[in-house]
This record gives C-alpha cells, sequence and structure tokens, in this order.
C-alpha cells in the first residue's frame, strides 16, 4: 500500500491563524489484496462530502430493523451473538424460521379455529415463547404480526380468511395477554405493535379472500385488541402493493383507500401503516415514505405512524430470478442478495431514511437464507456488515449537516458526533457513483491532535481498518478512492484515543 501522508496547510503569514485552525489531508487508497486500487482517472469530477460537525442536524435514528429472529433451523443455528453486535432495535415476526411455519403464525399458536379463546389449552406457545425470548435477550423490541406466514406452494394452507374473524381476533387477544400480561404461563414482554395480517393483496400466495373479507377481519381484531389493551398499538396491511407515487404523492389502490374509508367510518385505530418495497433503487424509500405521509394526513391519519416494514435490494429490478428454472440463473440471483451491491444499497437506504417520514423499518431478513443477513449456516453475509457499519454510526448519534455536490448519484452519506463531542463518524455509502470521493471534514469539536481509522466494505473486505493515523486540527480534506459498490467507515476521536474503543 502507497504510504499515507499528513499535509498540513499552514498559512505562514498569520501564525495566530496558524495554531487556531490546522487542516490535514489523507489520501486513502482501499480494494484488494495489499489494500490498494488504481485512483479515480484525473478527468473523472470527484464526487464532494461536506461535514459540517457544527451544524446540529438532529438525532440519527435507530431505522435497521430486520423481520425474524435469531433462532434458525429449528434452532440448530443461532445467530444472538451478531444480532448483538448491530444491536437490532426492532424484529418483526413474518416468515419466522420459513417455510417451517411452526413459530408465530396463528395456525402454529392457535391450531384449531373452532377452539376456545379464552382458554390456555386452545394454545401451543411452546416454540414461539423460545423464538421470541431469544430475540428479546437481544435486547430487540418486537413487532408481532398476527397471521400467517407466505405460501408459495400450489396448494393453500392457512392463508385463507378466518371463518369466524370475532373467534380470531379473540385469539389475538389471548395472544398478546400471553407476552404481555403472563396469562398461560406467558411473560411480560410488553411487546408495542401488533400487525394484522400481511400483504392481504397478493393473492393468493398470502390471501385468497377479497378486500372486504380483511376488511372485516382488520375491524374485528383492531377493536378487540385496541379495547383489551388500550397501551399497544396495532395497525397494518403490511401492504406489498400500495399504488403509483408521483413526487410526493401517492395514487393509493382501491383496497388501501377502501381500508381507511373503513377506519374512518367504524372508528377503528390505525396506529401504524406499514407497507413494503423491494428495489435497486435506495433512494425510492424516503421519496415514498413522503408520499406515504402526505396521503395519511390529508384523509385525517395525521397520528398514524409510518412503517416500512419489509425492505431489501432486488437484483436488476427484477423477480423473475428468484424462481428462475435454470438453477444457475437462480443461483447467481440469491448471491447478489448478500453481495457487496446489497450492501452499498442497504448502507445508502439507512442513511437516506434518516430524511424521511419513516418512523419504523425492518429489513426483509434479519435471519438465514437467501433475504437473510447470513448464509443458510449462520455465516455473515456482506448486508451484515453494512447493518454493523451503521451501527458503529449509532455510537455518534448527534448527527450533523451533510452536504453533497458534483457527481453524487448513487451516494449517500451521514455523520454523528458522541454525546461529549469527542468522538465522530462519518458513514459513506457508495452504491453506484464515482470511485474518487472528497470528504471535506469541517468544525471538528477539538483543535488538538486527534486519531483516525478508516475502515471499508467492498468485495474484498468485511468492515476491516485499511488505514490508521493522526490527525492535527479541527478540519481535514480527505481523498477516498472507492469504486462502487462500497462503503467506508471514518472513525474519529480527539486526543490519543483510538477511535475504534
Amino acid at each position: 500500500m502507497p504510504a499515507m501522508k499528513d499535509h498540513r496547510h499552514l498559512d505562514d503569514c498569520d501564525e495566530t491563524r496558524r495554531r487556531r485552525r490546522r487542516t490535514w489531508l489523507l489520501a486513502c487508497w482501499i480494494g484488494a489484496g495489499a489494500c490498494t486500487l488504481p485512483a479515480a482517472a484525473d478527468t473523472d469530477e470527484p464526487a464532494v462530502v461536506r461535514v459540517d460537525f457544527a451544524a446540529p442536524a438532529g438525532t440519527i435514528r435507530p431505522l435497521h430493523g430486520v423481520n425474524n429472529g435469531p433462532l434458525c433451523r429449528g434452532e440448530t443455528v443461532d445467530l444472538s451473538e451478531y444480532w448483538k453486535q448491530i444491536d437490532v432495535p426492532l424484529a418483526r415476526l413474518h416468515d419466522c424460521d420459513w417455510p417451517g411455519g411452526n413459530v408465530a403464525d396463528m395456525h402454529a399458536v392457535f391450531p384449531d379455529a373452532g377452539a376456545d379463546p379464552a382458554s390456555p389449552a386452545s394454545y401451543r406457545f411452546g416454540r414461539t415463547d423460545d423464538y421470541v425470548a431469544a430475540i428479546v435477550r437481544c435486547g430487540s423490541g418486537v413487532v408481532y404480526r398476527l397471521g400467517e406466514s407466505i405460501e408459495h406452494s400450489r396448494r393453500k394452507h392457512h392463508v385463507h380468511p378466518p371463518a369466524d374473524p370475532a373467534r380470531w381476533a379473540q385469539a389475538c387477544v389471548g395472544i398478546i395477554r400471553h407476552y404481555n400480561q403472563g396469562w398461560a404461563e406467558g411473560s411480560r414482554h410488553n411487546i408495542r405493535y401488533w400487525e394484522i395480517w400481511n400483504e392481504p393483496e397478493n393473492r393468493p400466495a398470502m390471501w385468497t379472500g377479497n378486500d372486504e373479507d380483511y376488511f372485516r377481519l382488520y375491524e374485528h381484531a383492531a377493536g378487540a385488541i385496541a379495547a383489551a389493551f388500550p397501551d399497544v398499538k396495532v395497525g397494518g396491511p403490511s401492504a406489498g402493493h400500495i399504488g403509483e407515487v408521483a413526487g410526493d404523492r401517492l395514487k393509493a389502490t382501491p383496497m388501501l383507500e377502501g381500508l381507511l374509508e373503513r377506519c374512518k367510518a367504524k372508528n377503528v385505530p390505525l396506529h401504524f401503516f406499514s407497507w413494503h418495497t423491494y428495489c435497486d433503487d435506495p433512494f425510492l424509500y424516503a421519496r415514498k415514505a413522503r408520499a406515504v405521509r402526505r396521503w395519511l394526513d390529508e384523509r385525517g391519519f395525521k397520528a398514524t405512524e409510518i412503517h416500512l416494514n419489509e425492505w431489501n435490494y432486488l437484483p436488476s429490478n427484477d423477480w423473475g430470478g428468484m424462481l428462475a428454472k435454470d438453477p444457475s440463473v437462480r443461483g447467481r440471483w440469491h448471491q447478489e442478495l448478500g453481495a457487496a451491491s446489497a450492501a452499498a444499497f442497504a448502507a445508502a437506504a439507512l442513511c437516506d431514511l434518516q430524511d424521511s417520514p419513516v418512523d419504523a423499518a425492518n429489513f426483509y431478513t434479519g435471519d438465514h437464507g437467501s433475504f437473510g443477513l447470513f448464509t443458510r449456516e449462520g455465516e455473515p453475509r456482506k448486508t451484515f456488515y453494512a447493518f454493523k457499519a451503521f451501527r458503529m454510526l449509532l455510537d455518534t448519534p448527534r448527527r450533523v449537516k451533510v452536504e453533497r455536490s458534483g457527481p453524487t448519484g448513487g451516494l449517500a452519506a451521514c455523520a454523528g458526533l458522541d454525546a461529549d463531542g469527542k468522538r465522530a463518524t462519518v458513514l459513506i455509502a457508495n452504491y453506484r457513483g464515482r470511485a474518487g470521493l472528497e470528504v471535506s471534514l469541517d468544525r471538528l469539536p477539538w483543535t488538538l491532535a486527534g486519531q483516525w481509522q478508516l475502515l471499508a466494505l467492498d468485495d474484498k473486505h468485511d468492515l476491516v481498518a485499511v488505514r490508521t493515523g493522526r490527525s492535527d486540527g479541527p478540519s481535514a480534506q480527505v481523498r477516498i478512492d472507492c469504486p462502487a459498490p462500497c462503503v467506508v467507515v471514518l472513525r474519529l476521536a480527539a486526543g490519543e484515543s483510538a477511535p475504534s474503543k
């Protein structure tokens, strides 16, 4: 690796200013082998990221929730230690340990739809108890999806509308009482969010009924839950297709318009509106969220939270590879979901969502398999390290102003300070942008020497330190050659303390 040098640009004509303000320059190369890659061509205009550490921009929000839990493959794979590394804030229970269907789903917990929901003997809580307890031990909150997992099989077994919505609703009440109030040898996990079904417009894989069947089910369940537990939040519909977005406006589907109309007409609570998007544009989520927020507000649902509770990278923006008949095509498609491109996508999305009205987000998924952060054997994929990079950012939660200029398409960045102003973090995700980055770090809250550390996540690196060194003064000009897809984390600390501690 070429030697790294700090170039101090001193103003020899102003000794007072020289002592007060010093700048330093890092030329950082990251990549394969000896951590060197060809620099961006001299004729290429670099993207510029300017961080102003004296300009507060709110608080960095922990929007890196996931779907499912750390126990996989019948508890033969336990991802709990990895979960603790990324500090998952919120885990949604849907498609748990899929395709087993033995956890969280209504047919698994309340197997006889005609049984008495007031009797503890009607429930089978054991497996779900263990699954939820593992999530809670990791320090994560829970969104419990009341309903069923997706069925891609030709024959549908459990995704039919309940024959007795009122009885089904009372079974939901029994489940909440078990997990929040200790009923039926239960626990007191204080699960706040309870979601009614998943993607009822996704037919027949998730729902074999019609719109009215879902409205009726939601009305019964949400009403019963709100009456029994006024301190929890109930919502849905966990829609996979919400309609068309143009600018900041959503032309919602008739089903979604109908759900809001039913809630208003029957005074049924919709504490949170949940929706999904899979795409290859990490900046689409925030745009959609702003349109959803306006749509809800205009219809009188200003207090309703927005939950983006399924999102992930969609290779080439095409679902065709998921079930392709050619195994090699299918294999490449699924592998790409855990590659560096997916990692840069995820990091960019998490940064961009900071400026959106999204209240909670859940990546699909936080467990093993094609869409997961881990392989089926429990090995971290590149996407796990993107979440780990974002978790590093949360160690410095006082968000500061970041501006981008030049060719910044496909580039996202976020930065923050810790509570004492002695540590700083800059996260940059280069999803599809130029290799050359110029990062200007302005008005750091220290004037003396500091330490810096640069970590890289790309095809050859799994968020490892590729450079460390000393800084001098409150400002810096940083040159980083980071060919897309790539994620870099720059960690800084005042004095002699190492940024990694």
